[in-house]
Protein backbone atom coordinates (compact mmCIF):
# COMPACT_ATOMS: atom_id res chain seq x y z
CA UNK A 1 0.00 0.00 0.00
CA UNK A 2 1.14 3.42 -0.66
CA UNK A 3 2.71 5.61 2.14
CA UNK A 4 0.73 8.18 1.32
CA UNK A 5 -2.65 9.22 3.93
CA UNK A 6 -5.09 7.19 2.76
CA UNK A 7 -8.77 8.38 1.79
CA UNK A 8 -10.77 9.76 4.18
CA UNK A 9 -14.02 8.31 2.94
CA UNK A 10 -13.42 4.45 3.47
CA UNK A 11 -14.67 3.53 6.65
CA UNK A 12 -12.58 0.32 6.07
CA UNK A 13 -8.69 0.82 8.32
CA UNK A 14 -6.39 0.24 5.80
CA UNK A 15 -3.94 -2.78 6.41
CA UNK A 16 -0.39 -1.50 6.33
CA UNK A 17 0.91 2.04 7.88
CA UNK A 18 1.39 5.32 5.72
CA UNK A 19 2.45 8.70 6.46
CA UNK A 20 1.12 10.29 9.57
CA UNK A 21 -0.52 7.33 11.22
CA UNK A 22 -0.93 6.54 14.44
CA UNK A 23 0.16 3.04 15.54
CA UNK A 24 1.35 1.12 18.58
CA UNK A 25 4.80 -0.25 19.37
CA UNK A 26 4.99 -3.55 21.08
CA UNK A 27 8.29 -4.24 22.37
CA UNK A 28 9.25 -7.46 24.27
CA UNK A 29 6.19 -8.89 24.20
CA UNK A 30 4.47 -6.09 26.65
CA UNK A 31 7.45 -4.94 28.40
CA UNK A 32 7.12 -1.68 26.99
CA UNK A 33 3.95 0.24 25.19
CA UNK A 34 4.54 2.93 22.99
CA UNK A 35 1.85 5.25 21.04
CA UNK A 36 3.76 6.66 18.10
CA UNK A 37 2.95 8.94 15.19
CA UNK A 38 4.61 7.07 12.04
CA UNK A 39 7.04 9.96 9.69
CA UNK A 40 10.46 9.81 7.79
CA UNK A 41 12.08 11.55 10.96
CA UNK A 42 10.61 9.74 13.66
CA UNK A 43 12.58 7.65 16.26
CA UNK A 44 12.12 5.58 18.89
CA UNK A 45 14.72 4.53 22.02
CA UNK A 46 15.44 0.95 22.68
CA UNK A 47 17.60 -0.01 25.34
CA UNK A 48 20.08 2.65 24.85
CA UNK A 49 19.74 2.64 21.00
CA UNK A 50 17.90 5.33 18.96
CA UNK A 51 16.25 3.70 16.06
CA UNK A 52 14.64 5.50 12.98
CA UNK A 53 10.91 3.81 12.64
CA UNK A 54 10.92 5.15 8.38
CA UNK A 55 11.16 1.16 7.92
CA UNK A 56 7.96 0.46 9.76
CA UNK A 57 6.31 3.06 6.78
CA UNK A 58 4.69 1.03 4.37
CA UNK A 59 4.26 -2.30 6.38
CA UNK A 60 1.68 -4.18 7.83
CA UNK A 61 0.19 -4.30 11.04
CA UNK A 62 1.18 -6.99 13.07
CA UNK A 63 4.62 -6.97 11.36
CA UNK A 64 7.47 -8.05 13.44
CA UNK A 65 11.00 -5.98 13.86
CA UNK A 66 14.68 -6.27 15.22
CA UNK A 67 17.07 -4.01 16.61
CA UNK A 68 19.92 -4.68 14.33
CA UNK A 69 23.91 -3.31 14.27
CA UNK A 70 24.54 -1.55 10.91
CA UNK A 71 27.47 0.40 9.50
CA UNK A 72 25.30 3.86 9.66
CA UNK A 73 24.10 2.58 13.30
CA UNK A 74 21.06 0.53 15.03
CA UNK A 75 17.81 0.42 12.93
CA UNK A 76 14.90 -1.92 12.68
CA UNK A 77 14.89 -4.68 10.35
CA UNK A 78 11.65 -7.02 9.47
CA UNK A 79 12.14 -10.49 10.35
CA UNK A 80 9.57 -13.26 10.59
CA UNK A 81 9.59 -14.80 14.15
CA UNK A 82 10.57 -18.56 14.58
CA UNK A 83 7.56 -21.09 15.65
CA UNK A 84 9.78 -23.80 16.91
CA UNK A 85 10.08 -21.67 20.23
CA UNK A 86 8.18 -22.17 23.06
CA UNK A 87 7.66 -26.09 21.98
CA UNK A 88 8.67 -29.00 24.22
CA UNK A 89 9.75 -32.26 22.46
CA UNK A 90 7.85 -35.51 23.39
CA UNK A 91 8.68 -38.97 22.84
CA UNK A 92 6.21 -41.30 21.79
CA UNK A 93 4.60 -42.24 24.81
CA UNK A 94 3.96 -38.60 25.65
CA UNK A 95 7.08 -38.24 28.50
CA UNK A 96 9.35 -35.17 28.24
CA UNK A 97 12.60 -35.58 26.35
CA UNK A 98 13.85 -33.57 29.70
CA UNK A 99 12.38 -35.55 32.46
CA UNK A 100 15.59 -36.69 34.29
CA UNK A 101 16.81 -33.24 34.33
CA UNK A 102 16.17 -30.53 36.94
CA UNK A 103 17.26 -27.54 38.39
CA UNK A 104 18.66 -28.65 41.61
CA UNK A 105 22.17 -28.92 41.46
CA UNK A 106 22.46 -25.25 39.60
CA UNK A 107 24.13 -22.64 41.80
CA UNK A 108 23.42 -18.66 40.59
CA UNK A 109 27.50 -17.89 41.57
CA UNK A 110 27.77 -16.03 38.14
CA UNK A 111 30.54 -18.11 37.29
CA UNK A 112 28.97 -19.87 34.34
CA UNK A 113 29.26 -17.84 32.27
CA UNK A 114 32.87 -17.46 30.39
CA UNK A 115 31.99 -14.59 28.12
CA UNK A 116 32.60 -11.15 29.16
CA UNK A 117 31.26 -8.15 28.76
CA UNK A 118 34.24 -6.73 26.80
CA UNK A 119 34.22 -9.73 24.62
CA UNK A 120 30.54 -8.95 23.98
CA UNK A 121 31.10 -5.20 22.96
CA UNK A 122 33.87 -6.36 20.83
CA UNK A 123 31.61 -8.81 19.03
CA UNK A 124 29.25 -5.50 18.62
CA UNK A 125 32.28 -3.55 17.39
CA UNK A 126 32.90 -6.49 14.46
CA UNK A 127 29.29 -6.16 13.44
CA UNK A 128 27.57 -9.10 15.37
CA UNK A 129 24.29 -9.28 15.47
CA UNK A 130 21.83 -9.83 18.12
CA UNK A 131 21.06 -13.73 17.42
CA UNK A 132 24.94 -14.12 17.00
CA UNK A 133 25.58 -12.97 20.52
CA UNK A 134 22.64 -14.80 22.38
CA UNK A 135 23.79 -17.89 20.75
CA UNK A 136 27.84 -16.80 22.10
CA UNK A 137 26.03 -16.75 25.37
CA UNK A 138 25.04 -20.28 25.63
CA UNK A 139 27.63 -21.61 23.97
CA UNK A 140 29.86 -20.47 26.54
CA UNK A 141 27.06 -21.26 29.35
CA UNK A 142 28.87 -24.02 31.58
CA UNK A 143 25.02 -24.68 33.11
CA UNK A 144 22.56 -23.88 30.24
CA UNK A 145 22.69 -27.79 29.06
CA UNK A 146 21.98 -28.95 32.77
CA UNK A 147 19.02 -27.36 32.64
CA UNK A 148 15.13 -28.28 31.67
CA UNK A 149 13.90 -27.41 28.65
CA UNK A 150 11.45 -24.88 30.15
CA UNK A 151 14.61 -22.66 32.22
CA UNK A 152 16.61 -22.64 28.58
CA UNK A 153 13.69 -21.33 26.81
CA UNK A 154 13.60 -18.59 29.69
CA UNK A 155 17.53 -18.10 29.58
CA UNK A 156 16.94 -17.64 25.58
CA UNK A 157 14.26 -15.19 26.19
CA UNK A 158 15.71 -13.06 28.75
CA UNK A 159 19.10 -12.97 26.40
CA UNK A 160 17.09 -12.14 23.73
CA UNK A 161 14.95 -9.38 25.11
CA UNK A 162 18.37 -7.39 25.51
CA UNK A 163 20.65 -8.31 23.03
CA UNK A 164 17.65 -8.73 20.37
CA UNK A 165 14.47 -6.80 20.64
CA UNK A 166 11.49 -7.21 19.43
CA UNK A 167 9.05 -4.77 18.40
CA UNK A 168 5.71 -5.70 17.06
CA UNK A 169 3.65 -3.10 15.28
CA UNK A 170 -0.02 -2.68 16.37
CA UNK A 171 -2.62 -1.37 15.39
CA UNK A 172 -4.59 0.90 17.68
CA UNK A 173 -7.80 0.19 17.91
CA UNK A 174 -10.24 -0.27 20.87
CA UNK A 175 -8.40 -3.38 22.73
CA UNK A 176 -5.07 -2.57 21.99
CA UNK A 177 -5.26 0.97 23.06
CA UNK A 178 -7.74 0.04 26.67
CA UNK A 179 -4.81 -2.43 27.29
CA UNK A 180 -2.22 -0.84 26.71
CA UNK A 181 -3.02 2.21 29.34
CA UNK A 182 -4.66 -0.24 31.84
CA UNK A 183 -1.84 -1.89 32.04
CA UNK A 184 0.92 1.10 32.64
CA UNK A 185 -1.55 3.91 33.69
CA UNK A 186 -5.17 2.88 34.45
CA UNK A 187 -6.27 5.64 36.84
CA UNK A 188 -6.00 7.76 33.60
CA UNK A 189 -9.31 5.95 32.06
CA UNK A 190 -10.76 4.82 34.85
CA UNK A 191 -9.68 1.09 35.65
CA UNK A 192 -12.06 0.60 32.76
CA UNK A 193 -10.80 -3.09 31.16
CA UNK A 194 -11.31 -4.14 27.98
CA UNK A 195 -14.06 -6.89 29.32
CA UNK A 196 -16.08 -3.91 30.57
CA UNK A 197 -15.91 -1.55 27.94
CA UNK A 198 -17.07 -4.16 25.60
CA UNK A 199 -19.83 -5.14 28.18
CA UNK A 200 -20.70 -1.03 28.21
CA UNK A 201 -21.17 -1.30 24.28
CA UNK A 202 -23.36 -4.54 24.18
CA UNK A 203 -25.56 -3.50 27.08
CA UNK A 204 -26.36 0.10 25.51
CA UNK A 205 -27.38 -1.30 22.45
CA UNK A 206 -24.68 0.56 20.67
CA UNK A 207 -25.34 -0.38 16.70
CA UNK A 208 -25.25 1.50 13.25
CA UNK A 209 -27.41 4.79 12.43
CA UNK A 210 -27.06 5.66 16.48
CA UNK A 211 -27.36 8.64 18.24
CA UNK A 212 -25.74 8.08 21.50
CA UNK A 213 -25.11 10.54 24.25
CA UNK A 214 -21.46 9.87 26.30
CA UNK A 215 -20.66 11.49 29.20
CA UNK A 216 -16.76 10.47 28.94
CA UNK A 217 -14.63 11.22 31.48
CA UNK A 218 -11.83 8.30 30.63
CA UNK A 219 -9.76 10.43 28.44
CA UNK A 220 -12.04 9.97 25.03
CA UNK A 221 -11.47 6.04 25.20
CA UNK A 222 -14.83 5.77 25.80
CA UNK A 223 -16.25 7.84 22.90
CA UNK A 224 -13.73 6.35 20.73
CA UNK A 225 -15.35 3.20 20.89
CA UNK A 226 -18.55 3.90 20.58
CA UNK A 227 -17.29 6.10 17.06
CA UNK A 228 -15.36 2.76 15.89
CA UNK A 229 -18.38 0.59 16.66
CA UNK A 230 -20.63 2.81 15.03
CA UNK A 231 -18.56 3.09 11.60
CA UNK A 232 -19.26 6.36 10.11
CA UNK A 233 -23.01 5.90 10.77
CA UNK A 234 -25.08 7.99 13.54
CA UNK A 235 -23.77 10.38 15.73
CA UNK A 236 -21.94 10.04 19.03
CA UNK A 237 -22.45 13.26 21.21
CA UNK A 238 -19.86 13.69 24.03
CA UNK A 239 -21.93 15.64 26.65
CA UNK A 240 -20.19 17.70 29.29
CA UNK A 241 -21.91 19.78 32.66
CA UNK A 242 -20.24 23.23 32.35
CA UNK A 243 -16.75 25.08 31.50
CA UNK A 244 -14.30 23.01 29.54
CA UNK A 245 -15.19 20.25 27.59
CA UNK A 246 -13.80 16.42 29.17
CA UNK A 247 -10.58 15.26 27.57
CA UNK A 248 -10.88 13.22 23.76
CA UNK A 249 -7.21 12.71 23.52
CA UNK A 250 -6.60 9.08 23.21
CA UNK A 251 -10.16 9.05 20.36
CA UNK A 252 -7.45 10.64 18.48
CA UNK A 253 -5.37 8.06 18.63
CA UNK A 254 -7.68 5.62 16.59
CA UNK A 255 -6.94 6.71 13.22
CA UNK A 256 -10.46 7.65 12.03
CA UNK A 257 -10.77 8.76 8.28
CA UNK A 258 -13.08 12.15 8.18
CA UNK A 259 -16.40 10.60 7.71
CA UNK A 260 -16.17 9.22 11.28
CA UNK A 261 -14.64 12.47 12.48
CA UNK A 262 -17.29 14.60 11.75
CA UNK A 263 -19.93 11.91 13.55
CA UNK A 264 -17.78 12.98 16.88
CA UNK A 265 -19.41 15.84 17.92
CA UNK A 266 -19.73 18.00 21.68
CA UNK A 267 -22.22 20.08 23.02
CA UNK A 268 -22.45 21.30 26.39
CA UNK A 269 -25.89 19.84 28.39
CA UNK A 270 -27.19 23.73 28.68
CA UNK A 271 -27.36 23.64 24.96
CA UNK A 272 -29.31 20.20 24.36
CA UNK A 273 -31.57 21.50 27.08
CA UNK A 274 -32.08 25.12 25.14
CA UNK A 275 -33.54 23.31 22.64
CA UNK A 276 -34.94 20.47 24.20
CA UNK A 277 -37.30 22.88 26.05
CA UNK A 278 -38.10 24.56 23.21
CA UNK A 279 -35.92 27.57 23.51
CA UNK A 280 -34.56 28.00 20.06
CA UNK A 281 -31.42 29.53 21.55
CA UNK A 282 -28.34 29.35 19.67
CA UNK A 283 -25.31 26.43 20.33
CA UNK A 284 -23.41 28.24 23.08
CA UNK A 285 -20.39 29.77 21.61
CA UNK A 286 -18.25 29.46 24.11
CA UNK A 287 -14.21 28.94 23.69
CA UNK A 288 -12.33 27.26 21.63
CA UNK A 289 -11.67 24.27 23.83
CA UNK A 290 -15.21 23.11 22.94
CA UNK A 291 -13.45 22.10 19.91
CA UNK A 292 -10.08 20.25 19.16
CA UNK A 293 -9.40 22.42 16.55
CA UNK A 294 -8.16 24.40 18.97
CA UNK A 295 -6.10 21.29 20.05
CA UNK A 296 -2.95 20.70 18.32
CA UNK A 297 -3.54 18.61 15.49
CA UNK A 298 -0.68 18.55 14.30
CA UNK A 299 0.41 15.50 16.41
CA UNK A 300 -1.06 13.04 19.19
CA UNK A 301 -2.30 14.50 21.53
CA UNK A 302 -1.91 11.58 24.49
CA UNK A 303 -2.81 12.90 28.24
CA UNK A 304 -0.57 10.55 30.71
CA UNK A 305 2.93 8.78 30.84
CA UNK A 306 3.51 4.98 30.08
CA UNK A 307 7.12 5.89 29.40
CA UNK A 308 10.09 7.84 29.51
CA UNK A 309 9.79 9.12 26.11
CA UNK A 310 8.12 12.17 24.59
CA UNK A 311 7.59 14.70 21.60
CA UNK A 312 10.57 16.18 20.83
CA UNK A 313 11.43 18.43 17.71
CA UNK A 314 13.17 15.06 16.04
CA UNK A 315 10.72 12.96 16.42
CA UNK A 316 7.20 12.20 16.85
CA UNK A 317 7.06 9.58 19.40
CA UNK A 318 4.43 9.97 22.25
CA UNK A 319 4.25 7.42 25.50
CA UNK A 320 0.81 8.78 26.32
CA UNK A 321 2.76 12.06 27.44
CA UNK A 322 1.30 15.05 27.55
CA UNK A 323 1.82 17.82 25.35
CA UNK A 324 4.56 20.86 26.24
CA UNK A 325 3.42 23.93 25.41
CA UNK A 326 6.94 24.84 24.69
CA UNK A 327 7.56 22.06 22.11
CA UNK A 328 7.67 22.70 18.13
CA UNK A 329 5.47 21.45 16.10
CA UNK A 330 6.22 18.96 14.31
CA UNK A 331 4.92 19.47 10.16
CA UNK A 332 3.52 15.93 8.80
CA UNK A 333 0.03 14.96 7.63
CA UNK A 334 -2.72 16.50 9.82
CA UNK A 335 -4.75 13.70 11.59
CA UNK A 336 -8.75 14.44 11.27
CA UNK A 337 -10.62 16.10 13.09
CA UNK A 338 -13.34 15.50 15.50
CA UNK A 339 -15.18 16.72 18.78
CA UNK A 340 -16.23 19.66 16.70
CA UNK A 341 -19.75 21.70 18.07
CA UNK A 342 -22.76 19.61 17.60
CA UNK A 343 -24.57 21.68 14.74
CA UNK A 344 -28.06 23.08 15.05
CA UNK A 345 -29.97 21.65 12.72
CA UNK A 346 -28.66 17.77 14.25
CA UNK A 347 -29.50 18.87 17.82
CA UNK A 348 -33.08 19.99 16.53
CA UNK A 349 -33.25 16.49 15.53
CA UNK A 350 -32.18 15.20 18.95
CA UNK A 351 -34.92 17.24 20.48
CA UNK A 352 -37.32 15.30 18.06
CA UNK A 353 -36.43 11.96 18.53
CA UNK A 354 -34.39 11.81 21.91
CA UNK A 355 -30.84 9.45 21.47
CA UNK A 356 -31.01 6.24 21.29
CA UNK A 357 -29.14 5.48 24.22
CA UNK A 358 -26.70 6.37 26.92
CA UNK A 359 -22.96 5.40 28.29
CA UNK A 360 -21.59 6.87 31.33
CA UNK A 361 -18.26 6.90 32.58
CA UNK A 362 -17.78 9.30 34.63
CA UNK A 363 -16.21 8.76 38.09
CA UNK A 364 -15.66 11.75 39.44
CA UNK A 365 -19.47 13.13 38.98
CA UNK A 366 -21.94 12.09 41.23
CA UNK A 367 -23.71 9.12 39.25
CA UNK A 368 -27.61 10.58 40.12
CA UNK A 369 -27.13 13.81 40.19
CA UNK A 370 -26.05 13.31 36.30
CA UNK A 371 -28.62 10.68 35.36
CA UNK A 372 -31.61 12.94 36.84
CA UNK A 373 -30.41 15.71 34.81
CA UNK A 374 -29.33 13.84 31.09
CA UNK A 375 -32.33 11.40 31.19
CA UNK A 376 -34.96 14.04 29.67
CA UNK A 377 -33.08 13.84 26.54
CA UNK A 378 -33.49 10.54 25.98
CA UNK A 379 -35.96 8.58 23.85
CA UNK A 380 -38.66 6.33 25.64
CA UNK A 381 -37.00 2.79 25.82
CA UNK A 382 -33.80 3.61 25.46
CA UNK A 383 -30.87 1.64 26.94
CA UNK A 384 -28.51 3.09 29.18
CA UNK A 385 -25.26 1.59 30.38
CA UNK A 386 -23.46 3.75 33.55
CA UNK A 387 -19.62 2.35 34.64
CA UNK A 388 -18.17 3.24 37.65
CA UNK A 389 -15.26 2.09 39.75
CA UNK A 390 -17.48 1.75 42.99
CA UNK A 391 -20.76 -0.30 43.56
CA UNK A 392 -22.46 2.39 45.97
CA UNK A 393 -23.05 5.33 43.78
CA UNK A 394 -24.55 3.06 40.97
CA UNK A 395 -26.79 1.43 43.74
CA UNK A 396 -27.94 4.61 45.06
CA UNK A 397 -29.09 5.69 41.90
CA UNK A 398 -30.62 2.27 40.90
CA UNK A 399 -33.00 2.87 43.99
CA UNK A 400 -33.64 6.44 42.61
CA UNK A 401 -34.38 4.83 39.25
CA UNK A 402 -36.77 2.88 40.73
CA UNK A 403 -38.60 5.03 43.22
CA UNK A 404 -39.34 7.48 40.54
CA UNK A 405 -40.21 4.88 38.26
CA UNK A 406 -37.96 6.35 35.16
CA UNK A 407 -36.23 2.69 34.29
CA UNK A 408 -37.16 -0.70 34.29
CA UNK A 409 -35.13 -3.91 33.43
CA UNK A 410 -32.18 -2.37 35.66
CA UNK A 411 -29.59 -4.67 37.17
CA UNK A 412 -25.66 -4.17 38.48
CA UNK A 413 -23.29 -6.67 37.10
CA UNK A 414 -19.86 -6.93 37.93
CA UNK A 415 -17.32 -8.22 34.98
CA UNK A 416 -15.22 -10.95 35.48
CA UNK A 417 -12.30 -11.88 33.16
CA UNK A 418 -9.49 -14.46 34.13
CA UNK A 419 -6.52 -14.77 31.58
CA UNK A 420 -5.04 -18.03 30.40
CA UNK A 421 -1.43 -18.63 29.38
CA UNK A 422 -1.95 -21.54 26.43
CA UNK A 423 1.31 -23.00 25.75
CA UNK A 424 2.89 -26.33 24.57
CA UNK A 425 2.45 -29.07 27.66
CA UNK A 426 1.17 -25.97 29.82
CA UNK A 427 -2.19 -24.14 30.16
CA UNK A 428 -3.37 -22.56 33.13
CA UNK A 429 -4.51 -19.24 34.93
CA UNK A 430 -2.22 -16.18 34.63
CA UNK A 431 -0.45 -15.67 37.71
CA UNK A 432 -0.69 -12.12 37.60
CA UNK A 433 -4.20 -10.80 35.93
CA UNK A 434 -6.04 -8.09 37.07
CA UNK A 435 -9.39 -9.46 39.84
CA UNK A 436 -11.21 -6.25 39.41
CA UNK A 437 -12.80 -4.54 37.03
CA UNK A 438 -15.87 -2.16 38.36
CA UNK A 439 -19.30 -1.98 38.10
CA UNK A 440 -22.09 -1.56 35.11
CA UNK A 441 -25.73 -0.32 35.84
CA UNK A 442 -27.56 -1.03 32.64
CA UNK A 443 -31.33 -1.10 32.19
CA UNK A 444 -33.74 0.92 29.99
CA UNK A 445 -35.60 4.00 30.00
CA UNK A 446 -39.34 4.52 30.11
CA UNK A 447 -42.25 6.95 29.56
CA UNK A 448 -43.08 8.87 32.75
CA UNK A 449 -46.32 9.27 33.82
Amino acid sequence: MSENKPQSDLFESPRSTWEGCSVLLDINDGDRLVFARLSAGATLKIGNKNCSLQPLLGCPFGSFFRVENGTQGPYLSRYTPSTEGNNVLEKGDGQSTDELRDNRALVDNNKAQSLTGEDINEMRRLGATGDEIVEALIANSATFEKKTVFSQEKYRLKKQKKYAPIVLLRRPFTRSICEAYLKKYPTRIGFLRMDTLSLLLSMANVSANSDVLVVDMVGGLLTGAVAERLGGTGYVCNTYISGSPYPMDIARIFNFGDEICKRIVRSPLTDLFSVQNGLQKPVSQESDSCNMESQSNDRISSPVSMEEVSLASENVISDLIPESTGSPVIKMSKPAKLGEKAPQEIISSWKEHGFSCLIIAAPELDTWSLVKEIFPLMSNSAPFAIYHQYLQPLATCMHSLQLGKMAIGMQISEPWLREYQVLPSRTHPCMQMNAFGGYILSGTKISPN
